[in-house]
C-alpha cells in the first residue's frame, strides 16, 4: 500500500467511525485495538480525530479495523474503492435479498425498518443485470453488517439469491432467514429463522431488530445505531419512538445508557421537553441508571435557605 494509499484508507476508515461511534465509543473502540487515544483533542471532528490517531498504526491493524467495519481494503483490490452511498450514515446496514416478484413486499420491509435505525438495500432478481446493478449488489455485500434472506419457493433456484447468501456465509455475517414457504437449507440451515406467515410487516421487522440485538455478531452495531438516532433525532416524537423501542429489551449495559444519556444531554430540543426528559427517565430507572438532570441543581445542602 503506497503513501497515498494509505491515506485514502484512513480516511475511509475515520469517515465510518464519524458515522457510527461517539467520541467515547471511538475511544473505547482504539483502545480494545490498541491504537493511541488522546483527551482534551484540540478540534470537534471525529474524523480528524480519527484521522491522527490511525497515522501511525501499523497496516495489519488498519486492515482488522476496516474488515469489523466493512470497508474493503487496498490490499483486497486494485481498483479505487468504490463509494457506497446507498446506506444511511450511522444506520445498521442489512441487505435483503429476494426474489423479483417479491419486491413490493421488500420495499415496506424496507420502509418499517427504518423505525430500528436500520438502513436496508434491497437486492432485486435479473437474469441480465448491467454491470452497474451488479457493482451496486457487490458493494452492498461487501458493507452489510448482516443479511436478511426471504425465502419462499424459487429462492433455492435465483442464482443470485443464493450467492448472495454465499457471500455472507462466506463474509462470517449474522444470516437471518425469513421463512415464507421455505425452510432454511444448506449452510444456513442452522438457523431457525423467522416465521412470517401471518405477522404483517411490522411484526417482521421488529422480530428482524430483536434478532440482531441478540446476535453477538450484531447486537453492538444495532444498539449503536438505534443509540444514535436517539441522541441526533431532530423531533420528540422520533427521540420517544426510539425510547420506546430500548424499553421493550430485556438487558441494556449501563455503559450504554451512561453514553447516550451524555449525548441526550447534549441535545437542546429533547432536554427541553417534558415529555421526553420522562420518558427517557423511565428507561434509565428500568436500568438501574440514574436519570438525566435538566437545567441547573442546587446543592441538596442549600435548599433550607430558600423560602418557602
Amino acid at each position: 500500500m503506497n503513501g497515498l494509499e494509505r491515506i485514502e484508507f484512513i480516511d475511509s476508515i475515520a469517515l465510518e467511525l464519524q458515522s457510527r461511534m461517539t467520541f467515547a465509543d471511538i475511544d473505547t473502540y482504539f483502545r480494545g485495538h490498541k491504537v493511541p487515544t488522546q483527551e482534551n483533542y484540540p478540534t470537534n471532528s471525529k474524523r480528524s480525530y480519527s484521522k491522527d490517531m490511525l497515522s501511525e498504526v501499523s497496516e495489519e491493524i488498519l486492515f482488522k479495523i476496516a474488515e469489523e467495519l466493512s470497508i474493503e481494503t487496498p490490499a483486497k483490490t486494485s481498483n479505487p474503492i468504490k463509494e457506497v452511498t446507498f446506506w444511511k450514515a450511522g444506520h445498521f446496514r442489512l441487505f435483503l435479498s429476494h426474489l423479483a416478484s417479491f419486491k413490493v413486499q421488500t420495499s415496506h420491509l424496507q420502509t418499517a425498518l427504518r423505525k430500528y435505525a436500520i438502513s436496508s438495500f434491497v437486492a432485486h432478481e435479473d437474469i441480465e443485470p448491467t454491470k452497474q446493478w451488479q457493482e451496486e449488489i457487490e458493494a452492498g455485500l461487501r458493507t452489510m453488517d448482516a443479511l436478511v434472506a426471504i425465502l419462499m419457493p424459487g429462492f433455492t433456484e435465483s442464482k443470485w439469491c443464493d450467492q448472495e447468501v454465499g457471500v455472507a456465509v462466506g463474509r462470517d455475517v449474522l444470516v437471518i432467514p425469513l421463512r415464507r414457504g421455505l425452510d432454511p437449507y444448506g449452510f444456513i440451515g442452522k438457523y431457525q429463522g423467522i416465521q412470517t406467515q401471518g405477522k404483517s410487516i411490522g411484526d417482521v421487522a421488529e422480530a428482524i431488530f430483536k434478532t440482531l440485538v441478540k446476535s453477538p455478531k450484531t447486537k453492538s452495531k444495532i444498539l449503536m445505531a438505534i443509540s444514535g438516532a436517539l441522541s441526533n433525532a431532530t423531533s420528540t416524537e422520533e427521540a420517544l419512538e426510539k425510547v420506546t423501542i430500548l424499553k421493550s429489551l430485556d438487558n441494556l449495559s449501563k455503559d450504554l445508557l451512561e453514553n447516550l444519556k451524555k449525548q441526550v444531554s447534549d441535545n437542546t430540543l429533547l432536554v427541553e421537553s417534558n415529555e421526553f426528559v420522562n420518558s427517557f427517565n423511565a428507561l434509565l430507572s428500568k436500568f438501574g441508571v440514574d436519570k438525566v438532570r435538566v437545567g441547573k441543581q442546587l446543592p441538596e445542602a442549600e435548599w433550607d435557605d430558600i423560602p418557602f
